[in-house]
This record gives structure tokens, C-alpha cells and sequence, in this order.
């Protein structure tokens, strides 16, 4: 029962995953059915934002106790706008559907996350580093999948119902989750106090890592191929190198459960810090690559870490709600902050100035900010 319960949500996960590599993949496509400009798809893009974190913050207070049914209903959504998603042909309406994928995908996000931290405690298992993994490992498959099925001839619709069905596939996973009745602290209306800070605390050391992964996935390439000279092929498996690291760093993570969350903090805000800078400033691709690698290794384990913390503290699910939400906008000025930081400089080191990012993470290493470890 107890292998179920993490395979299950492990399902979920990789399934979320498939999407959203489905989509990054068919980003050109989109962008050709639509004849927008890329200013015009950005634009539309920041739709999946503006959705995501309010239905995040209600998704906290309706999953209380109900995470596999949430859950199950989000993965559904998630599958109906994908499906609509592929027969759009007006900006404004993409605007608009993407909107509606940010509150069904922010609505997995916590409700995963909740039913994460009851199955821990349920079970008394460490699952969080490899529900985590799954995401990762689902984007560096779909991703290159859903090319190689346009080269086949298939269309952008086409594509996502096929990623529509395995989302839908991978949510009856949630239904009837084993993880039985709510207990009278799961039931409880509020947090004690004191945690809805701490919350707040570790989001924003969440949204830390965050800002650095989006800023891979949206520019690491175009490091490689603008910069390093490299080629297409090789430029595109820099954001892949990060997020295999990424999937490789939780299953380390999980393999050795004497490593405390103040020590993934020590490595996370060191490891990381050099990796991202290396990958700035590094004068040939493969040692930007090799620096993306460490930086996805170091940085892996903590979010998984920091979201199980917070499900230990607090039965109600709001303080995991507080991390998903607050660090969730780590992706929301990611984009902003490179963006402003290559105003200045090039991009080179707009990246490797984000390895002051590491330096809230050492100071939560030397004063953590639980008692758990």
C-alpha cells in the first residue's frame, strides 16, 4: 500500500510533466499557427502566470482533506485546455485559454504538493525527491517527442490531444489516492501560529532556485549557440542537462536520507552558486554544460526538501500552500530580472550574477529557519 501511494503520486507528476514539455516543444509551432510575433507570444505567455497563483491560493483551501480528489479533477482540467489549446488561431484567445491552463496547472501544483506531504505522513515515507524527479525526467522526453512528431507530419492539435490523453491517463492515478480518513489535525482551521511565516520564509528561499531554473530553461541555449558558438543540437541540451541533473540530484537525495535539509541548504547555495556562474562564464560549451550539471545536481534536492518540511509542520496544508505560492514566483520575475540585468551587461553575466542567489540559501544553512534538523 505504501509502494502505491508513491508510485501513484509519482504518476501524477511525470503526466503534469508530459504537458508541459509537450507545450515548450510545440512553442515554434504555436507561434507559426498563430503569425505572432514573439513580443506577441510573450505577452500571451505571462497569461499562465496571472492564472496560476490566485488558483494556487484557493486550491490550498479546497484540497484540505480532499488532496485526491482536487487532484484528480486538476490533472482532467489540465487535459481539456490542452486539447483546446491546439486549435487556436487568435492571440487574444491564446491569452485567454492560457489563463485558464495557469489556474488548472497551478491547481496541480499545490494539490499535488498536499497530497505529497499527507502520504508522507500517512505513511511515513520520504517522497517528496521523487515525485519531484518525475517532473524533469517527463519535460526532457516530451519535449523532443513532440518534435520529432511534428517532423512526422503530425499536427500541432494532433500532438496535444495525444498529450492530453496521457495527462488524463496519468490523473485517474489521484482518484481514490490511499490515504485515508483526515485526522482531526488535518482538520484543523488554522495553522499555528507563527508557521504562515516560516512559510513565507522558505517560498521565497524556494523562489531563489526557481528564478535560476527558469533562467536556464529560457536562456541556456541561447548562451551556448549566441555566445559559445555552439550549435543547434548542442545549444538545446544545455536546459536538458539541467533537468536530467535536476531528476539525478532527487534520487541521490532519496538514496541517503541522513542528509537534513540545513545540509542540502549548505550544498544548494554553494554548488549551485558556482554552477551557474561556471555556465556564465564559462569559454567553451561544454564547461557551460558541465556548470548547468552542477548547478541542477546542487540546487536538486532543496524545493522537494523545503516542501516536506512544511507538510511536517503544519497538518492543514496551508504552509505548503504559502511555499508553492510564494516560490512560485521565483518563475514569475525570472524572465524580468534577466531581462534587467542584460540591460547592463551581456547575457553571459546577466546568468552569472544570478549566483548571488546563493547567498540567502548559506544563511538559512547557518540559521535555519525550522528546528527539525
Amino acid at each position: 500500500m505504501r509502494n502505491l501511494v508513491g508510485w501513484r503520486l509519482v504518476t501524477v507528476c511525470a503526466g503534469w510533466g508530459v504537458f508541459w514539455g509537450a507545450w515548450s516543444g510545440l512553442l515554434p509551432a504555436i507561434k507559426e499557427q498563430l503569425g505572432a510575433s514573439t513580443a506577441d507570444l510573450g505577452l500571451a505567455l505571462t497569461a499562465v502566470s496571472i492564472g496560476a497563483i490566485p488558483a494556487m491560493m484557493i486550491t490550498g483551501r479546497l484540497a484540505r482533506g480532499r488532496e485526491s480528489l482536487v487532484l484528480a479533477l486538476s490533472m482532467a482540467g489540465l487535459a481539456a485546455v490542452a486539447v483546446v489549446l491546439g486549435f487556436i488561431s487568435e492571440p487574444w484567445v491564446l491569452a485567454l485559454a492560457l489563463l485558464i491552463l495557469g489556474v488548472t496547472s497551478g491547481s496541480v501544483d499545490v494539490a499535488l504538493n498536499m497530497a505529497t506531504a499527507r502520504a508522507e505522513r500517512v505513511t511515513g515515507r520520504r517522497l517528496f525527491q521523487p515525485v519531484h524527479a518525475a517532473f524533469p525526467v517527463a519535460v526532457i522526453v516530451a519535449a523532443p517527442a513532440a518534435g520529432f512528431a511534428r517532423d512526422l507530419g503530425m499536427s500541432t492539435p494532433a500532438v496535444l490531444t495525444c498529450a492530453a490523453t496521457l495527462v488524463l491517463t496519468a490523473g485517474l492515478a489521484a482518484v481514490r489516492l490511499p490515504l485515508g480518513p483526515p485526522t482531526q489535525q488535518d482538520n484543523e482551521k488554522k495553522p499555528r501560529p507563527g508557521l504562515w511565516g516560516i512559510g513565507v520564509i522558505l517560498g521565497l528561499l524556494g523562489a531563489c532556485l526557481l528564478i535560476v531554473e527558469n533562467a536556464v530553461e529560457q536562456w541556456s541555449a541561447i548562451l551556448l549557440e549566441d555566445h559559445l558558438g555552439a550549435g543547434p543540437v548542442l545549444a538545446a541540451a544545455a536546459p536538458a542537462t539541467y533537468m536530467a541533473a535536476l531528476t539525478t540530484g532527487r534520487l541521490i537525495a532519496q538514496a541517503l536520507p541522513t542528509l537534513t535539509t540545513r545540509t542540502l541548504f549548505l550544498i544548494a547555495g554553494l554548488g549551485g552558486s558556482i554552477g551557474i556562474i561556471l555556465a556564465g562564464l564559462a569559454t567553451t560549451p561544454w564547461l557551460s554544460l558541465a556548470g548547468f550539471a552542477l548547478s541542477g545536481l546542487a540546487f536538486a534536492p532543496l524545493m522537494p526538501a523545503i516542501l516536506s518540511d512544511a507538510g511536517t509542520h503544519d497538518t492543514t496544508g496551508a504552509v505548503v500552500t504559502t511555499v508553492s505560492v510564494v516560490s512560485y514566483t521565483g518563475f514569475v520575475i525570472s524572465p524580468l530580472a534577466v531581462a534587467a540585468l542584460s540591460l547592463g551587461l551581456p547575457l553571459p553575466y546577466a546568468l552569472a550574477c544570478l549566483g548571488v542567489l546563493g547567498l540567502p540559501l548559506l544563511t538559512a544553512a547557518i540559521r535555519p529557519i525550522t528546528q527539525r534538523d
